[in-house]
């Protein structure tokens, strides 16, 4: 272990900065695709003909290479944090998309039909009724998000020394210290790891009326949101 947390200065960050650095470039992405995911997801759980372009698009811009989203977006951000974290954003769309429309979707006809009878409009039934029987589906693709999102923020080492902890992995080279290489690998999986679980703890506070274990989930979680949706809205 000699040598593992022996930060060289040219990084100008200690081990914590370095991790706390990677978060941000991590956890922002994933936070504002979140953001532009449930608008989205809404537009397409209202009219189905969208739902099929909008797919489409997030699954193309995920198969760009981040490399080539860095070149487009130098000219207009420069060698900056922006430049890896919009790449990272625009990655977590096909993923909280469907995440968030297949939730929604799976919210019971007789709750929407409930809702509906009560005189609530379809915003509000959206937010109040069925994002909260969707926390489910839609913390299951948070998870998966957030876990790629932690490890391609290393890809920013190759633009400027963005990569927080991805720079560990070129400054190995430089200074052929393979040590720094597994500091890298060993972190950024120890915080894949460490997020999720918090993700999961999250989610079982969001979702008290689900099993831990998720065994019936979909059954229980069907029948206690319809018997509970008149008393949460009303």
């Amino acid at each position: 272990m000699n040598g593992f947390f022996d930060i060289p200065s040219d990084l100008q960050h200690s081990y914590l900065g370095l991790i706390s650095w990677h978060m941000q470039e991590a956890l922002l992405p994933v936070l504002a695709g979140l953001l532009l995911a449930l608008p989205i997801g809404m537009l397409c759980v209202r009219f189905d003909w969208l739902y099929p372009p909008v797919l489409w698009v997030t699954t193309v811009l995920y198969a760009i290479p981040s490399l080539a989203f860095f070149v487009v977006l130098i000219d207009y951000t420069g060698l900056s944090r922006l430049t890896v974290m919009i790449p990272l954003c625009l990655y977590s769309l096909v993923i909280l998309v469907p995440s968030v429309v297949d939730g929604v979707r799976s919210v019971p006809e007789e709750t929407n039909a409930a809702a509906a009878a009560m005189g609530i409009g379809y915003v509000r039934r959206y937010l109040q009724v069925q994002l909260p029987i969707a926390v489910p589906a839609i913390m299951a693709g948070l998870r998966v998000a957030t876990a790629s999102s932690i490890s391609l923020v290393s890809v920013g080492a190759l633009i400027g020394n963005q990569g927080a902890l991805g720079n560990l992995l070129t400054t190995a080279m430089l200074y052929h210290r393979p040590v720094l290489a597994v500091n890298s690998v060993v972190t950024t999986a120890v915080l894949a790891v460490l997020v999720d679980a918090l993700l999961v703890l999250l989610r079982r506070v969001l979702t008290p009326w689900q099993p831990p274990s998720g065994r019936g989930a979909g059954r229980r979680t069907a029948t206690i949101a319809a018997a509970r949706t008149p008393e949460s809205v009303s």
